[in-house]
């Protein structure tokens, strides 16, 4: 087994527990903090959960929940630490003032990973005195289940905690992607969402339903996204084709710089999606349990055939 690590997890929610089961199946020290009791209560049941609709074996459960501690201190938390990973709310301040408390107790050799989608990760490290050991990790949801985190620089990161970090997710498995530049929303937000501002201006234009949308994705190009990307695409067809197909069709395509009207409509009408029932679609219970077990046993055998 590669060095272990005694690593300290900011959050036991959804993102936070399943960056501590990562690190704790291959053997690392787990410390996770939360400031609500009943969050830290639920940890371990959650991991287990997880853990089982993974497939793993009850031995290697019960090894990997051994390895996770709940901590209701940060200064207990992030005492002797190598690594420290935040995954607390998309908020910007609460991140920032989480890490002012993590520098007062963390040996001044941790590193400190904020996991956020898109926020830059200098509004948020931009008050430490220790900035060359600060970075961004964006780990994908299920953060268990998604081999991708994105690993940002910020103007001040050095080049060793980069290397450190990415190793450190290597060995577990995942697959990290430099990011070089701190911007918003990184690679992988940027992309998703040029692609959903432009599925909402065609449902808002009348082009097609929603229904509609998903479905051209998903019997379409999303069938080859996992082993052909868009570059690589480019390529395939021939730059000189995507070039002559841009001519013609970006020009048609939504560049507003603000967000839909449609979308601000659905917020403003309390139609929030799945958590309410409507969104761009109408949901029952039904529906989105069988769309969570749909995408949890696509993302398992995908992972199998993708590592065979």
């Amino acid at each position: 087994m590669a060095d272990t690590h005694t690593i300290a997890v900011l959050g036991a929610g959804l993102m936070g527990h399943g960056i501590a089961l990562t690190f704790a199946r291959a053997g690392h020290t787990i410390r996770v903090y939360d400031p609500f009791p009943a969050s830290l209560d639920a940890l371990k049941g959650r991991v287990m959960a997880s853990l089982e609709a993974m497939g793993v074996a009850p031995d290697d459960v019960s090894e990997t929940l051994g390895r996770i501690a709940a901590e209701g201190e940060i200064s207990k938390c992030v005492a002797d630490v190598d690594f420290v990973f935040e995954a607390a709310p998309e908020k910007p301040e609460l991140k920032r003032s989480l890490f002012k408390e993590v520098e007062a107790h963390a040996p001044s050799t941790a590193v400190f990973a904020s996991n956020t989608s898109v926020i830059p990760i200098t509004t948020i490290m931009s008050e430490l005195d220790g900035k060359t050991r600060a970075l961004g990790t964006h780990w994908w949801n299920p953060p268990h289940l998604i081999p991708l985190v994105e690993v940002i620089r910020t103007e001040w990161t050095d080049e060793a905690t980069i290397e450190k970090t990415v190793a450190l997710l290597d060995s577990v498995g995942k697959k990290p992607v430099r990011v070089e530049k701190d911007v918003a929303g990184f690679i992988g937000n940027r992309l998703q969402h040029a692609m959903w501002r432009e599925a909402i201006y065609l449902v808002e234009s009348g082009v097609c339903t929603a229904e509609a949308v998903d479905q051209v994705v998903n019997t379409s190009f999303g069938r080859r996204l996992s082993v052909l990307g868009p570059l690589a695409n480019a390529d395939l067809v021939g730059t000189d084709l995507t070039l002559d197909i841009h001519e013609n069709v970006l020009a048609d395509l939504d560049n507003r710089p603000e967000p839909s009207p449609y979308l601000r409509k659905l917020v403003e009408d309390g139609k929030l999606g799945m958590k309410c029932g409507e969104g761009f679609m109408s949901w029952t219970q039904d529906d989105m349990e069988d769309v969570r077990q749909r995408v949890a046993t696509h993302l398992r055998r995908l992972e199998t055939i993708l590592t065979d």
